[in-house]
């Protein structure tokens, strides 16, 4: 069992008198408390230790309390800020609020009320950090073959390759550029009978046509110029054990026709040689192409395409199944982390949101080259947005309406979040996450602009759990 870390506490103010008494209120065990008068001695101690709660005086020479809290927000959107002040008005938590605040609370402090909040806070911050515990426990679990997935989508291919694995003689994989095609074909012959023996990969659309018949099944010395020895083929190469021809669907005709006939008779004649050698191979075709419509356009012939589509796994485009998102990322910025050997341990929850609103054309591949370059991009421990390849973010998700060209960027906001919500079917906690922002900051969000009144933001404020 992993031990539970502190959580930590970062109280900002120029009086050192409040810095006191905010420790002595506040002392408890699994609780760091730190203190500066400084407020950038605060931000670079927030940017180094990532502080889950953090205590900021409103007004303070060389910075204001606001800017401050602009920067941290802007660092990690997940930090829990209450703003304190001398100088209470409406306007100024009103502001507050909308710029990201947990909370507002006025001085002199009332220690009963700051210590009521600290609970809550401390609950929902050891929460979160258990929550991430067990994400990395989850991504050790989820793995099938070092393929990872939790979704119904991926959950139903491992379920199909464990059932197929022991008995298969040939297999199509179907799905996108990029979803993982050749992982499922070493998932499946790991847990075949032959899984001991040979792997052996065939790009289809690398090999040149005409030397096609010789990358598969061999030649023989003299079987035409050039050839000064025998060759083996893949086909000898996998004996007993398993080849993949991968994207299947760029292979010619004329080759597919001898295809077919090793794959009936298990049997191949090297290029130059009348004898037949008999070859023991399991076979695992794999395309992004959709081979029935290369039937239709005989492109392809039907007699290999129901030889080798007895049994298909298609796999789902990233797209198809984005609660894998976080397990992927999380897998990737380990990888990458420890490949560079950066201190890198994660992403910011607003760079969490662009990647989710993306729609990932490329799929796995993509998402793995994206984080690569972002890891070698970070200059801290996290990932932002501004560390993300330029295509992802100049990428906004869905494009707007015609009608939402023209409106005032509040109700833009407005119509975005009750999409997320919308998505999420209603978990205003959830959609809060995805959004990176507080349960505060969105129920004003999703109010009417007519409908909110300055009270009205601030008893969300004190009564609302925060994430």
């Amino acid at each position: 069992m992993r031990e539970e870390v502190p959580i930590q506490l970062l109280a900002v103010d120029d009086d050192p008198h409040c810095l006191n008494l905010i420790q002595e209120a506040l002392a408890q065990d699994g609780l760091e408390i730190l203190t500066t008068t400084s407020p950038e001695a605060g931000l670079e101690m927030i940017r180094r230790r990532h502080p889950q709660i953090v205590l900021l005086d409103l007004m303070m020479p060389h910075m204001h309390g606001f800017e401050l809290l602009e920067r941290i927000v802007e660092s990690d959107a997940a930090t829990d800020v209450i703003l304190m002040t001398a100088h209470h008005s409406i306007e100024s938590a009103v502001e507050a609020i909308r710029k990201g605040a947990a909370d507002y609370l006025t001085k002199p402090l009332d220690l009963d009320r700051l210590r009521q909040k600290m609970r809550e806070l401390i609950v929902t911050a050891g929460e979160r950090q258990r929550a991430l515990q067990l994400d990395r426990q989850m991504l050790e679990t989820l793995q099938f073959e070092g393929i990872i997935g939790r979704s119904p989508l991926m959950l139903e291919v491992f379920d199909r390759i464990r059932r197929v694995a022991p008995h298969f003689r040939t297999v199509l994989i179907t799905g996108a550029t990029g979803t993982g095609k050749e992982l499922v074909a070493r998932a499946l012959h790991r847990r075949s009978p032959a899984g001991s023996q040979t792997f052996a990969v065939c790009n289809c659309s690398a090999v040149v046509e005409t030397i096609f018949e010789s990358e598969l099944f061999g030649y023989v010395k003299g079987a035409f110029t050039g050839a000064v020895q025998d060759k083996v083929g893949l086909f000898e190469y996998a004996h007993r054990g398993t080849l993949l021809l991968d994207e299947i669907g760029d292979m010619p005709l004329l080759t597919q026709a001898k295809l077919l006939r090793v794959l009936q008779s298990q049997e191949i004649q090297r290029v130059g040689s009348p004898a037949v050698r008999s070859v023991d191979v399991r076979v695992v075709a794999a395309t992004h192409r959709d081979l029935r419509a290369l039937v239709s356009t005989r492109q392809f012939r039907d007699d290999l395409f129901y030889r080798l589509s007895m049994v298909e796994i298609h796999l789902p485009s990233l797209a198809e199944r984005k609660e894998d998102l976080p397990l992927l990322e999380r897998h990737f910025v380990e990888r990458f982390a420890v490949q560079y050997r950066k201190p890198v341990r994660g992403l910011t929850r607003r760079a969490q949101a662009l990647l989710a609103r993306y729609s990932w054309p490329g799929n796995v591949r993509e998402l793995e080259n994206a984080l690569g370059n972002a890891c070698m991009m970070a200059l801290g421990d996290l990932i932002d947005v501004a560390d993300l390849p330029e295509r992802i973010r100049k990428s906004s998700g869905d494009e707007p309406a015609a009608d939402e060209v023209l409106l005032p960027l509040e109700e833009l906001d407005r119509r975005h979040t009750l999409r997320v919500l919308d998505s999420v079917k209603g978990n205003k906690t959830r959609a809060a996450e995805i959004l990176g922002i507080s349960r505060a900051t969105l129920y004003r969000l999703i109010e009417p602009a007519a409908a909110r009144e300055p009270q009205e933001v601030l008893s969300h404020v004190s009564s609302e759990p925060r994430l």
